[in-house]
């Protein structure tokens, strides 16, 4: 499988890989960003992290969190692509609550 966004030589290196992967249709919309033996998921919708709980970004290099900003919309539609029937974009998240 293809990384759904290029990170630079330097950062492969170091050990970080941003993965979405194909078996995990069945749960909300996620990335996996993986270094050497760390693991995060962090949910394509509300940018929050899933796995580990309380995960944050301070914990994250700054260059590869920018690079998830800039490609955001690369890996939501990486997910998308691979998982049609649980998109990122629901009907109920463009529904914002104004009921008439």
């Amino acid at each position: 499988m293809a990384d759904p966004i290029e990170l630079p030589k330097k950062l492969k290196a170091q050990g970080w890989k941003v993965k979405v992967y194909d078996n995990e249709r069945l749960e909300p919309p996620h990335l996996t960003l993986i270094c050497r033996e760390r693991v995060w998921r962090i949910g394509l919708r509300d940018r929050e992290f899933v796995v580990p709980p309380g995960g944050r970004w301070k914990d994250v290099d700054p260059e590869v969190r920018a690079i998830l900003e800039r490609e955001w919309q690369t890996l939501c539609d990486a997910w998308d692509e691979k998982h049609p029937t649980n998109p990122v974009t629901s009907e109920e998240d463009e529904d914002d609550g104004d009921e008439g």
